[in-house]
């Protein structure tokens, strides 16, 4: 009966750990920071947050929008009124495979 229950505990964890953050293929790259209560600073353009607003941290934990002090590498959606809907602050691994920013030169 140990056995069984060692063996569930640990595919229960297993399944915890398998939960990565699921970051949709459209959401756009940018820079953000916090300027004042619901706006924020999205790549020098100041944009306002949609009511309800999710930002994640990179641990994928919901944090405020003034937790956004410094700028920030991030994805985000923009919902159909162009407010900004999800933010997810990225990690140094989703930031090191980010595609390379297109050359200002063209071949």
């Amino acid at each position: 009966m140990r056995h069984l229950l060692v063996v569930f505990l640990a595919l229960h964890c297993a399944a915890a750990v398998a939960q990565l953050r699921a970051i949709p293929k459209q959401a756009q790259v940018g820079t953000m920071r916090h300027v004042e209560a619901m706006v924020v600073e999205l790549d020098g353009q100041k944009v306002q947050l949609a009511p309800g607003a999710q930002i994640r941290d990179a641990d994928n934990r919901l944090v405020l929008p003034v937790s956004l002090q410094e700028r920030e590498t991030v994805r985000y959606v923009v919902d159909g009124t162009g407010m900004v809907n999800r933010v997810w602050i990225l990690s140094a691994p989703e930031k090191d495979a980010l595609p390379p920013p297109p050359s200002p030169f063209p071949r």
